[in-house]
């Protein structure tokens, strides 16, 4: 039988992912919850781990290794960041220990980008570019990373030169729950209306400044010449992540393409999206992007 070297975890602001994992990184067991951050600072953080231990019954002297927001300042501990330019190798060598806990617990450090014209901030993301273009990664890559804030992000030689956030997803919720939009979505079904989404990247990338007029006529498109829920849903999605390209592809468009570190939807959307305007991609799956990132940091702290 396989035997288990370390657990990884993913622990986000609302989400939270458990692997058991052995000496070649191979995935014994996984846990899947809703127990964030957010969630897991009122009932405890050490107890929403053990449950998860417990359930995929973990050894007692089993490391584990954290990414993500339980590193944040109102999460478990806080892990602080690693200044840009920042290496990814100086993310490995930042691990912070939880004390006073009986087994071996670290939790890995964000980025920051202390520029007073453009702070920023990831956490989580750092270890799924660590997974998605190694330690050794040369020359310039320029990757997105599409989520509730999505990152775009400037790589060069292995070190992180620049990266911007968008409240994309966030923006989304937001417009098409508690604006005047929601009674466009409204009984929105499962239905893609890809034609509806492609125009509307066209649209918002192209006059980005006119984001707010561009999502009224969401309403008043449907109001006027009908449309579907799903269509609307679609639009508004389709302007906001048109509005975000627009942005992150300001500086030109690399040459070897755009690096998509997705899963889901959001990987199929994005994809959508960058074909809509003529930019290539590699895409890279998300959640193994971040496995590899916490594999490729557990080896080096415990040298397994």
């Amino acid at each position: 039988m396989t035997e288990a070297a370390y657990v990884a975890v993913d622990w986000g602001t609302t989400s939270f992912r458990l692997w058991l994992v052995d000496r070649d990184g191979r995935v014994l067991a996984e846990r899947r919850s809703s127990e964030g951050m957010m969630a897991s600072a009122k009932s405890g953080f050490a107890a929403v781990l053990q449950s998860h231990l417990d359930a995929v019954g973990a050894e007692s002297e089993l490391p584990v290794l954290i990414c993500g927001m339980a590193g944040a300042r109102q999460g478990w501990v806080e892990a602080g960041y690693v200044d840009t330019p920042a290496p990814l190798a100086a993310i490995l060598a930042r691990a912070v220990p939880v004390a006073g806990q009986s087994r071996d617990i670290r939790i890995l450090p964000g980025i920051a980008q202390r520029d007073a014209g453009a702070p920023d901030v990831m956490r989580g993301e750092e270890t799924q570019l660590l997974g998605a273009l190694g330690l050794d990664a040369a020359g310039e890559a320029l990757v997105c990373m599409p989520g509730t804030h999505s990152k775009w992000v400037s790589v060069s030689g292995g070190t992180v030169a620049r990266f911007a956030t968008f409240m994309t997803g966030e923006l989304f919720s937001v417009v098409s729950r508690e604006t005047i939009l929601s009674h466009a979505v409204a009984g929105a079904d499962d239905t893609e209306d890809r034609e509806a989404f492609r125009s509307a990247v066209a649209a918002g990338f192209k006059t980005p400044a006119s984001a707010a007029n561009l999502l009224f006529q969401v309403r008043s498109r449907q109001l006027l010449f009908g449309g579907t829920p799903a269509a609307a849903r679609e639009t508004i999605s389709g302007t906001l992540i048109g509005i975000e390209l627009a942005a992150g592809l300001a500086h030109g468009r690399p040459q070897s393409g755009i690096r998509l570190v997705a899963s889901g939807r959001l990987e199929m959307l994005y994809r959508l999206a960058f074909e809509t305007l003529g930019v290539a991609v590699e895409p890279i799956d998300a959640d193994e992007a971040v496995r590899r990132g916490l594999a490729m940091a557990a080896r080096a702290i415990w040298a397994r």
